[in-house]
């Protein structure tokens, strides 16, 4: 299937030097992936003559004037730079010249352009922000990451359906089990939020598996974790830095003295492979579900190895048809849409 991917050249710390080769790669590797590339024309030029791609007609270059900043309010975004690279890639989506699009700019304007411009699927309150984690088991999905301080459990329901159609789609798997992030198993944990939430989820016919805590996440104990956007992303920030503190105390044991100096040496595959499995440039690419569009955000300080993996998803929710399969969900006869 060919798929036609809008890249928001200019968004990220470091705009065309990590998007246009990330896409000039993939373009390379799948035939039948065509990519926009968004942004002022002469600098993403500059990067595909570096490329040696200059006249591929898988990369179409579309220019745009403006930019948006990392730290621009969200609200400056979207009334004031209606020729930004981000609300043009959103646009062509939008006017399905693109399938999907993909940036590493600022995330509240993403968010804000993406929901004004394509709106929300039907049965759909509020898009949510979905990732994919490391854990014992593989990995799961987690949603919402930020998009949404404030919810009401009918829009942790929404969150569940999302989420177990993503994984259904994109992975395969023709049940996913769900959890619900809470302060413990048992049913009388949690505000009342979450626990009128596990009780909708639990009737929603989804492969509900109940409460789950903090660990169970990297447990791998359900394909699935479903909270609000302040829970979800204290959750993800604080497993950034465990993670980051964790290397810098591995670093700086085996940097100690010159027997440690040596067996850091002797302990290079094994430190190697354990970086593989954990490099967070391979779960690179937020999913923002529930638009009428497939839009995928970049970490911000992606470089082009970990952009890539954003390109991938995206590609792979076109191809799997998420957006379908959700609308479909949201629509079944068993499904009965409370007002939020």
């Amino acid at each position: 299937m060919e798929v036609t991917v809008a890249v928001d050249c200019m968004g990220g710390d470091h705009g065309v030097r990590v998007t246009v080769p990330a896409a000039v790669d993939w373009s390379r590797r799948d035939p039948q992936c065509r990519f926009v590339l968004v942004g002022l024309q002469d600098q993403i030029r500059a990067e595909l003559q570096r490329a040696g791609e200059l006249s591929s007609e898988r990369l179409r270059v579309h220019h745009a004037t403006e930019v948006v900043g990392m730290d621009e309010p969200p609200a400056n975004a979207l009334r004031g730079k209606k020729d930004s690279s981000m609300r043009v890639a959103i646009d062509l989506v939008k006017s399905g010249e693109a399938q999907a699009c993909v940036s590493a700019g600022n995330t509240g304007a993403l968010m804000a352009i993406s929901r004004f411009v394509l709106k929300t699927l039907p049965g759909i309150d509020r898009p949510a922000i979905a990732t994919m984690l490391p854990t014992l088991k593989g990995h799961t999905h987690i949603l919402d990451l930020g998009a949404n301080v404030d919810c009401s459990a009918e829009h942790l329901l929404q969150f569940g359906i999302m989420g177990a159609e993503l994984v259904a789609s994109v992975e395969g798997k023709a049940r996913p089990s769900v959890g619900l992030l809470n302060i413990g198993e048992e049913d009388i944990k949690g505000n009342e939020v979450v626990k009128e939430a596990a009780v909708l989820l639990r009737g929603s016919g989804l492969n509900f598996y109940g409460n789950v805590e903090g660990d169970d996440i990297y447990k791998g104990t359900t394909d699935v974790v479903v909270c609000d956007g302040f829970v979800g992303n204290v959750a993800l920030k604080t497993s950034e830095g465990l993670a980051q503190m964790l290397a810098t105390y591995l670093r700086e044991e085996f940097r100690k003295n010159p027997f440690t100096r040596m067996l850091g040496l002797l302990a290079m595959p094994v430190i190697k492979s354990f970086k593989d499995r954990v490099d967070h440039r391979r779960y690179n690419g937020a999913s923002l579900l529930g638009l009428r569009g497939v839009v995928i955000k970049s970490h911000g300080s992606a470089d082009a190895f970990a952009f890539g993996f954003a390109i991938e998803h995206a590609i792979n929710e076109v191809r799997s048809g998420v957006l379908a399969h959700i609308s479909e969900r949201m629509a079944a006869p068993e499904r009965k849409v409370k007002p939020a």
